[in-house]
């Protein structure tokens, strides 16, 4: 195992931010375009609904199984080297995605865009963390955080226009390259090599895993990630009265990035971190159980929704921020950030497959329970959040 000694920079590198955030919006493309094709892979290839719910959830479970090692690598190889890898391998999931001929070498290839994601996600933070400048992490990290809802509205937005899904596999590969020259040519290497610690892989898993801080964030990214998909996951079922679910859907993807940039503001002028995922629970629990339990109208249900996206917007862009604060020292942060990412994850898989057969089961209201005790679960453990931080990051909040 390795370790980068930290830095940090008096100057922020805004074309290097740029182009890792735009690194991560491309990652998080290649999980939109898999919910966008699912009719035109269904009508070429025969797929059954199990089938291409394996097609979307393979990638929350390699996130789940693989998030950990993930953040060692990047901080054994290098952060731009791996983003760089990450990059690649999505690529050449996509360009294998493009040519398949039948499911079995399809989801092969999304097994591979999956284990690309998971590295650029990781990847990206650590590089953030290394070029950005002190004063600014926390809006940097706010910018950071709309590459999933970016993403994703983007995938989701453009998919329509393409005749075919091998077209949009197509059209992401291109997109993947030039992402992946403009982190060649944009992100400079890392300045300090990276050098054995002294108790390796394990000892480093072991240290973060008992250490207070990110099982916190885990846990509270896990109910971020539930609460959020059990909404998602029926997007289209609740909206197809208003039609054009899909163009509904990615807006109200899209209002998320609002909440994430408007946490980085707050943050940087102190607000209190505990204070503004509590406060975003409280709201995600109420519009939730609103959209579940109401016979309100479409309107008022569309609103809603958009309300539930752009208040939970706080939640990841606050909890994103924290890692490198909470991680038990600069060399395994991105183990940290990897442990976020399996929470992230792993909420997702429970509220994409739970969720669903508890309301097959017991009806549309059961989603209300999931939204409602993740909500729960949430404020109470966020009470602890600001007690976790550092003594002179308490004192700031």
């Amino acid at each position: 195992m390795s370790t980068v000694v930290a830095f940090v920079p008096e100057r922020t590198s805004w074309t290097a931010v740029t182009a890792v955030v735009a690194a991560g919006m491309v990652a998080a493309m290649q999980v939109g375009k898999g919910l966008i094709a699912g009719p035109l892979l269904q009508a070429d290839l025969g797929l059954d609904l199990t089938a291409l719910g394996w097609l979307t959830s393979v990638f929350a479970i390699v996130g789940v199984v693989g998030g950990m090692p993930a953040g060692a690598m990047v901080a054994a190889i290098g952060d731009r080297r791996m983003l760089g890898v990450g990059m690649g391998i999505l690529l050449l999931g996509i360009i294998t995605g493009a040519a398949s001929q039948n499911f079995t070498l399809l989801i092969l290839s999304r097994i591979f865009e999956g284990f690309g994601f998971l590295l650029v996600v990781v990847a990206g933070p650590a590089i953030l963390m290394r070029i950005v400048g002190s004063g600014r992490r926390d809006l940097v990290f706010a910018v950071w955080s709309c590459f999933m809802p970016a993403g994703m509205a983007i995938a989701m937005l453009t998919g329509p226009l393409f005749a075919s899904w091998q077209a949009i596999w197509w059209i992401n590969g291109l997109v993947a390259l030039l992402s992946l020259l403009t982190i060649i040519a944009a992100i400079s290497p890392s300045q300090s090599r990276p050098r054995p610690s002294a108790g390796g892989f394990h000892a480093d898993v072991i240290a973060t895993v008992k250490s207070r801080g990110p099982v916190l964030l885990f846990a509270l990214f896990a109910l971020y990630s539930l609460m959020t998909f059990t909404l998602s996951s029926f997007l289209p079922i609740l909206l197809v009265a208003l039609g054009t679910a899909g163009v509904l859907s990615a807006l109200i993807t899209l209002s998320n990035v609002i909440g994430n940039l408007a946490a980085g503001h707050m943050l940087s002028r102190g607000v209190g971190r505990s204070r503004l995922v509590i406060t975003a629970a409280t709201l995600m629990g109420a519009a939730g159980l609103w959209i579940f339990l109401s016979q309100s109208g479409d309107l008022l249900t569309f609103t809603s929704c958009v309300l539930f996206s752009a208040i939970g917007g706080l939640i990841p862009a606050t909890l994103i921020s924290t890692v490198p604060m909470l991680s038990p020292s600069p060399a395994p942060a991105p183990m940290a950030m990897g442990l976020l990412m399996q929470g992230s994850n792993l909420g997702q898989l429970i509220g994409s497959v739970a969720v669903g057969t508890a309301i097959e089961v017991y009806g549309w209201t059961s989603g209300a329970a999931f939204i409602g005790i993740g909500a729960l679960a949430c404020i109470l453990l966020a009470t602890t959040l600001d007690r976790a931080l550092p003594v002179k990051e308490q004192k700031k909040a």
